[in-house]
């Protein structure tokens, strides 16, 4: 499943690629979503850090919301992400 995601702007959308997945050992390292406020979204990561990622308004954060839970349940994982300016591309299995 694929979904994009607006993000505020292009460092904003390299910064959550970056976060979320790593390419050479295909790993997850977001934990879980710590607080939604407005267009921000706090995430943990594996090593107890918190990051803040400005989206491009709140429909994106709930739709990053929604598809990243899955991953977060280890139910799905991430296969890859893409950045294309302020939007990344990401793809779960």
């Amino acid at each position: 499943m694929k979904t994009n995601i607006i993000c505020d702007d292009k460092y904003e959308a390299q910064k959550l690629a970056a976060l979320i997945f790593i390419k050479e050992g295909k790993e997850t390292f977001i934990t879980g979503i710590l607080n939604v406020i407005k267009n921000e979204l706090v995430i943990s990561l594996k090593d107890k850090s918190a990051h803040s990622i400005l989206l491009k308004d709140e429909y994106n954060v709930e739709k990053f919301a929604d598809f990243i839970q899955s991953v977060i349940d280890k139910e799905h994982e991430l296969a890859s992400t893409k950045v294309l300016e302020h939007v990344i591309e990401i793809d779960k299995e």
